[in-house]
């Protein structure tokens, strides 16, 4: 018998109020529930079973094998593995770490050490690279499932914040004057990138050095080239009297918007500036072999995420940075510049007459300053 009945017998026997009688029975059962739930605590969840990983030794092992100064496998199968060069990998590593102290190595409730900063990163890193399901990582990392899908979550929302202010952002005035020298350089003063449309549910802009400086994910079905455009945000800040001020000058003529190199199919307006289809002459015929030649830029671009996924290496490259960040891209709520503004900031946009005559600009331009960089 339990030392709590031993004690309800033991208060019945010298009481003979049986209201005074329920009352210590009550209180007994209290304390006994009560005991039962102590023992409990500190133990597994109930239905789990417990399983010694030896995290000490997998962190030991991955160390070993790829950040040691002597490592096991080499530069060329680390950026095989992890999609990117062992510095960056150690730069998000080292940022995280010092971000957020979920990946901070910590002492559990059980006086053991716990998972590094190195295993909780490794496993989110191979779930991303592979797409493999998170309890696959537990062999060689040692880590549970239920942590693996914790540390992917926590890893998104970390490297958001960290690099969010530097890379997610649009391009500011330093960024804009950057493209142009560059697109000067190929022949093409006032480009900002090349537009593209590699799938019907992804528009982007992308740079000869391989940044995406706009992204637009819409539902797919029956969209194509022109109503994807028309839906999408890139020209949104332009029109509202909201992007930053350009002025350059080709043959003569001022203008004050930059523009995208894009195909055919796209509408006449004065921020695209597209091949000529069937071109005549030598002048046009070498503008429609150059600018589409420099339009496949942003194919290498995607090329690259699709052949080898390095987006994370697109976006925190350390040797690839801009000074002075912009702002973050977020839904914007302010309140929207003047209708009329507005409305002839769009009509700028879609100016056909503009198009064509920047079109022609850029043709004795490039005959006349660049002959020789496109044969």
């Amino acid at each position: 018998m339990s030392q709590s009945s031993l004690l309800s017998k033991r208060v019945l026997d010298e009481s003979s109020s049986d209201d005074d009688d329920d009352f210590i029975i009550s209180a007994a059962q209290i304390v006994q529930s009560a005991s039962l739930l102590q023992k409990k605590q500190g133990g597994s969840v109930p239905g789990r079973t417990y399983i010694y990983r030896n995290r000490e030794e997998g962190h030991a092992r991955l160390y070993q094998d790829y950040i040691d100064e002597n490592p096991t496998y080499g530069p060329s199968l680390f950026r095989r593995r992890f999609r990117m060069n062992r510095p960056l990998f150690l730069r998000i590593l080292k940022s995280v770490e010092e971000h957020d102290e979920y990946f901070q190595q910590s002492i559990n409730a059980a006086h053991q050490l716990g998972l590094s900063c190195l295993q909780k990163v490794t496993a989110a890193f191979r779930m991303l690279t592979y797409g493999v399901p998170a309890d696959a990582t537990d062999e060689y990392v040692r880590i549970g499932e239920s942590t693996s899908i914790q540390s992917l979550k926590k890893i998104v929302k970390a490297v958001i914040e960290i690099f969010g202010d530097e890379y997610l952002r649009e391009p500011n005035e330093n960024d804009i004057a950057k493209l142009f020298a560059i697109g000067k350089e190929r022949g093409f003063p006032g480009m900002l990138g090349y537009k593209h449309k590699p799938t019907i549910i992804l528009e982007a802009v992308a740079s000869k050095d391989l940044y995406i400086w706009h992204a637009f994910f819409v539902l797919p079905g029956s969209l194509n080239d022109i109503n994807v455009l028309h839906r999408s945000p890139l020209f949104s800040k332009l029109s509202n009297g909201e992007a930053p001020k350009v002025n350059y000058n080709i043959n003569g003529h001022d203008y004050t918007m930059g523009y995208y190199l894009a195909d055919g199919i796209y509408p006449s307006w004065a921020t695209l500036v597209k091949t000529i289809p069937e071109p005549r002459g030598s002048k046009r015929t070498y503008f429609a072999k150059a600018q589409e030649a420099v339009r496949k830029d942003v194919e290498r671009a995607f090329g690259v995420l699709q052949s080898e996924r390095e987006l994370d290496e697109g976006i925190v490259d350390p040797n690839e940075r801009f000074d002075n960040g912009g702002g973050n891209v977020q839904p914007s709520h302010d309140h929207t510049t003047d209708l009329d503004e507005f409305i002839e900031n769009h009509m700028k946009i879609r100016n056909k007459e503009t198009h064509h005559q920047l079109q022609e600009d850029l043709v004795e331009y490039l005959w006349q300053h660049h002959p020789d960089m496109y044969t």
